[in-house]
């Protein structure tokens, strides 16, 4: 079965999983009124068709939407993670406007509604599946049933990680759970319970399933899936950030640092010990050659290099399939793109290192960058699709003169152009069309975890515990494949480094900045404001002038963050309800 053009009926949305979206309990049954659940369970179609609401709600992909008015804010979930670290904004004015920006800018209250959404969002598919488990009795022996337990463990696994690191210990319940008919409570869970919660059922999802499945089932989560929760659960327990804290569901009471680590390496050699995963090589010698290749890894749909993603339709429906619209959404005016939704910042430019025989000049700024510096960035005159890149203004008659991906397309009043001086290289698709039927866009699979941030989460664990040279080969590994030169010693500023550049734009480099506890420095305005590149051509002198601006110099939009946004607030209606304690200084408005 593949997980790629599937319509839910409406009878199932709601027994799978759109009928848990209450706000106000942790759970709520959902009556089955056009069939009994008994006919779900011993039927493989419906039985299928029940497991799917549990891969589209994993992750939304590339499937994002953005409020841009107050009244939908509280139904919005889906944004694009990385727009909230400093590598990559939005530049489209409307997206500041509302939740976006209010999230941007620390606003508590939509802060407090966009995590309840998140919450009843992740616990909605943990109550499917513990469902599952509790009529598995009534499911035919066989493959199917087999798979499906093992897709429950891992989903169960996954669906608590993704809580855990947002709201840090949470309720777990392995059982269906109705508040309305069931009086039970349950505690906040103290970080060993989350480990072992999340760990128990990862592991027994592992000795289920296979390593990799034939075409019809392309997409499913695998062995390495499971190992790799295995392994991040453990690395992200590591952390600092949560060693010696006052209460159980913030941290550890002491340290475990040591341990997490010890357990996070063999995890991680469990998953490489596979040998199914591997970097997918470039060839090409060339930044033309190079750039095609490493963008392709992205096109690439479930690669030697992929380990987990998100299955996007292949036909690009966006109303009624799981298409979305990146290469709409990111493209310059010259492409009829009014949005600009994916601009890379200068922050994130000025991380790519320089090649060897290259020294940095600031009158030729993108000459001799790293390669990855020319497949992931559209800078003003490089070339993408056959059109040079026109990001400059020049002087004409004493005025500046906006380039062609400066000036807004179309006679649209909000339409965008970028504000940061690029538009993105990676993940979009040079060969896309780009027309007026908004339904039908793009169809990329959005990779949640692969091989190259495999190598790397073991090089931070293994530098971590000291092992520097072991470190450094798996960051070598990397730089090999992006035709980079060895490192010959390896600091920790030089593996976050290849971590921002290797990992640019992925969700692994928001939450790197989350659990290493730097997003009060990275994540704030006035500490680390967003910067922008504005380019100025004189034909009469032939000077060309760069000038570094500053984003978050704006009255109402400077970003902000603060301690208490390291953990969300849970739910009001669920702090009452089971007795537990809320997240510290998160106050009921």
């Amino acid at each position: 079965m593949k997980l790629k053009k599937h319509i839910l009926c409406g009878w199932l949305a709601l027994a799978g999983a759109a009928a848990f979206t209450a706000c106000d309990d942790l759970f709520r049954d959902t009556p089955v009124d056009k069939m009994s659940e008994t006919d779900i369970w011993r039927n493989p179609m419906l039985l299928d068709e029940y497991v799917l609401p549990w891969y589209r709600n994993m992750h939304c992909g590339f499937s994002t939407y953005v409020p841009t008015t107050i009244a939908l804010v509280k139904s919005a979930s889906r944004y694009f993670m990385p727009w909230f670290g400093d590598q990559i904004v939005p530049s489209k004015t409307d997206y500041y406007n509302a939740g976006y920006g209010d999230l941007l800018k620390g606003n508590q209250q939509e802060i407090t509604n966009w995590a309840r959404v998140n919450w009843s969002s992740y616990y909605a598919q943990i109550q499917a599946i513990n469902r599952m488990f509790d009529n598995q009795g009534e499911i035919a022996d066989g493959d199917q049933k087999r798979r499906v337990e093992g897709e429950g463990y891992f989903f169960r696994a996954y669906y608590y990680y993704i809580l855990w690191r947002q709201f840090g210990g949470v309720m777990v319940i392995k059982e269906p759970f109705d508040p309305l008919n069931d009086q039970k409570k349950f505690p906040r869970a103290s970080y060993p319970e989350m480990v072992e919660a999340i760990v128990s059922d990862a592991r027994r999802a592992a000795d289920i399933l296979p390593v990799e499945y034939d075409a019809t089932d392309m997409g499913r989560v695998t062995k390495g899936a499971a190992l790799t929760l295995i392994a991040k659960t453990y690395q992200w327990a590591s952390s600092e950030r949560f060693q010696n804290q006052a209460k159980p569901y913030l941290g550890f009471t002491d340290d475990r640092s040591k341990e997490m680590l010890d357990s996070a390496k063999v995890a991680y050699e469990r998953v490489m010990g596979l040998e199914h995963y591997q970097l997918i090589q470039i060839a090409g010698t060339t930044e033309e050659d190079f750039k095609k290749e490493y963008r392709n890894i992205f096109l690439t749909k479930n690669s030697q290099e992929s380990i987990l993603e998100v299955q996007h339709s292949d036909d690009g429906n966006y109303d009624t399939g799981f298409g979305h619209k990146l290469d709409r959404d990111a493209a310059a005016p010259h492409f009829t793109g009014t949005t600009a939704a994916y601009t890379p910042t200068q922050n994130h430019v000025d991380e790519y290192g320089m090649r060897t025989g290259f020294t940095y000049d600031p009158q030729h700024p993108y000459k001799g960058r790293d390669w990855r510096f020319y497949a992931n960035i559209l800078y003003d005159g490089s070339t993408y699709d056959g059109h040079v890149m026109d990001i400059h203004y020049t002087v004409q008659d004493g005025e500046e003169v906006a380039g062609e991906d400066l000036t807004p397309y179309g006679t649209s009043e909000t339409a965008a152009v970028t504000r940061t001086g690029y538009y993105m290289g990676k993940f979009v698709d040079e060969t896309q069309e780009i027309n007026n039927d908004e339904a039908y866009a793009s169809s990329q699979n959005y990779i949640i975890w692969r091989y190259a941030e495999i190598l790397l989460d073991y090089a931070e664990v293994m530098f971590r515990l000291g092992d520097t040279e072991a470190a450094r080969a798996k960051v070598n590994d990397i730089r090999r494949r992006a035709h980079m030169d060895d490192l010959p010693s390896l600091t920790w500023d030089q593996l976050v480094n290849e971590r921002r550049v290797e990992l640019a734009f992925e969700d692994a480099s928001y939450w790197d900045i989350m659990r290493w506890g730097i997003a009060e420095e990275k994540l704030n305005g006035n500490d680390n404001p967003i910067e922008s590149m504005t380019i100025t051509v004189d034909p009469a002198t032939q000077d060309t002038t760069y000038t570094v601006g500053n984003m978050d110099r704006f009255p109402g939009r400077v970003r902000s963050f603060s301690k208490m946004q390291y953990y969300l607030p849970l739910p009001w209606d669920e702090i009452r309800y089971h007795g537990v304690e809320q997240n510290p200084d998160w106050i009921e408005s």
